[in-house]
């Protein structure tokens, strides 16, 4: 029996992504079933490809049709031939910052079965969690080219650190940290970088203040993406801006012993608009169209809206099986060393939920 339903906007995307997402979409229909959870799934074809044909990544009232949903699961966007920014800027970073979802959660784990590229990174003791700030740092619009085409050309780039945005991710991040180990690290460069990272150390410090059981420290961003390398046993979470979050997330889920397992969650705490969750992988288009994606992340991802969501017991129940999966069974992915479909690692994941 169904005792409560979610609304879920599904937005495949381009690539594995719409290799992928069926399958968290069968994982949340099986662990909804055993707790009487119940989904209802909008499909839209907003991808680079649509942006080939139409001229858009999504419709003008694209975010008015997504504002009705309780959350977003995202594939993956990324097209041969159509750049990056336009990917980013015509659909995710519209939907991340008018839905305020400024805390972008990155956990990073080794799993048992799973080997990582580092002799010293042993399944177990590495479990970290990335909080990124997700709307505002490095990644502005603010900023402008002169003097396109001559030699006197440039560009620039204006970082924005607001008092309001650095103040809710460090809360975020220390609140996080005192329901897990108690240990947060801040990612700085206030060392070469003047104006916004003096500032951003000064009010991390502030929030630690009030958050005294969380034991904090901060690194420099050279030296951070140095020990993750080194001994990233040792972090529980970290907390960054915009672009260092970026950076080092997808650093730890290679320490982890593939991007394709990261799963990500672009938050709105304040739950006054729907949350969107995506794995990190990107549409991955080498291999796209060959049914041998690893559907980890996107399935992780979906873990993580259910927790969002407010069922933790059925998060927990995908999380298992995604350990279970890894540590008694051989079945893998192509990028885990192995030669199983999409299909049948979902397959195999299913029997364990």
């Amino acid at each position: 029996m169904t005792h409560q339903s979610h609304r879920i906007a599904l937005i495949p995307g381009d690539g594995i992504g719409t290799e992928v997402l069926p399958s968290a979409r069968r994982v949340l229909d099986a662990v909804g079933r055993h707790h009487g959870i119940g989904f209802s799934y909008t499909s839209y074809d907003w991808s680079c490809e649509r942006y080939v044909r139409e001229g858009s990544m999504m419709p003008e009232d694209g975010l008015d049709r997504l504002r009705e949903a309780d959350a977003i699961l995202l594939g993956a966007v990324g097209y041969p031939g159509v750049p990056d920014h336009v990917s980013l800027w015509g659909l995710l970073i519209p939907i991340r910052r008018t839905f305020r979802q400024y805390v972008n959660l990155r956990p990073i784990r080794v799993f048992e079965g799973v080997d990582s590229p580092l002799r010293s990174a042993a399944a177990g003791e590495v479990d970290l969690v990335v909080v990124r700030e997700n709307v505002e740092g490095e990644y502005s619009e603010i900023g402008g080219r002169l003097n396109q085409g001559t030699p006197e050309e440039l560009a620039v780039q204006e970082a924005v650190f607001t008092r309001a945005g650095v103040t809710r991710i460090a809360d975020y991040a220390f609140s996080l940290a005192a329901r897990r180990r108690g240990k947060l690290t801040s990612a700085t460069k206030s060392n070469g970088i003047i104006h916004t990272m003096p500032f951003w150390d000064e009010l991390i410090a502030e929030r630690a203040a009030e958050h005294p059981g969380v034991t904090w420290d901060q690194e420099h961003i050279d030296a951070l993406a140095a020990k993750f390398v080194l001994d990233p046993a040792r972090f529980d979470v970290v907390v960054a801006s915009n672009l260092f979050g970026d950076i080092l997330s997808d650093l730890a889920a290679a320490v982890a012993g593939s991007i394709g397992i990261a799963p990500a969650a672009n938050l709105n705490p304040e739950r006054d608009f729907p949350s969107m969750f995506e794995p990190v992988h990107g549409s991955a288009p080498d291999i796209a169209g060959q049914g041998i994606a690893n559907p980890l992340g996107a399935i992780w991802s979906a873990a993580m809206m259910l927790d969002h969501l407010g069922h933790p017991e059925a998060a927990g129940d995908i999380d298992n099986a995604i350990t279970a999966v890894l540590a008694k069974s051989d079945v893998r992915t192509r990028d885990l060393g192995g030669t199983a479909t999409t299909d049948e690692f979902t397959e195999k994941l299913l029997e364990l939920v």
